[in-house]
């Protein structure tokens, strides 16, 4: 393998749907991402419209004065994309990264309480 060969190999990262959990609570939905490997720098979380996108990269570096020969084991991107409901309030998302899994809160809009419009007097 010539040096050109394994910094193209090098380059070229799988790209992976990464395993997701949805859980459905009374204060809102919560979506586990498993993204092993990946930095919160290398984490990129966009939410346009009712579309909420996740994507991540993980590469692991080789130790000094070594060459990629052949990887099958190591790095990826990561992309998984969600439709938001209309009953999640989109301005109060959070997101944590903690060994790993990607934790996504999407809380749910708070109810208008019924109230009693005062009449005044014309």
């Amino acid at each position: 393998m010539t040096d050109n060969e394994a910094r193209t190999e090098e380059r070229r990262l799988p790209r992976v749907k990464p395993a997701t959990d949805i859980i459905e609570r009374e204060d809102g939905f919560y979506i586990y991402v498993d993204m092993p490997g990946v930095a919160k720098s290398e984490l990129v979380i966009d939410l346009n419209e009712d579309e909420l996108k996740v994507s991540g990269k993980a590469e692991y570096a080789l130790p000094e004065g070594q060459k990629l020969g052949h990887v099958e084991f190591g790095g990826g991107e990561y992309f998984r994309s969600f439709t938001v409901s209309h009953i999640v309030d989109k301005e109060k998302i959070k997101a944590t990264l903690k060994d790993g899994v990607l934790e996504l809160y999407l809380p749910r809009l708070e109810r208008v309480q019924p109230r009693k419009i005062e009449i005044q007097a014309g």
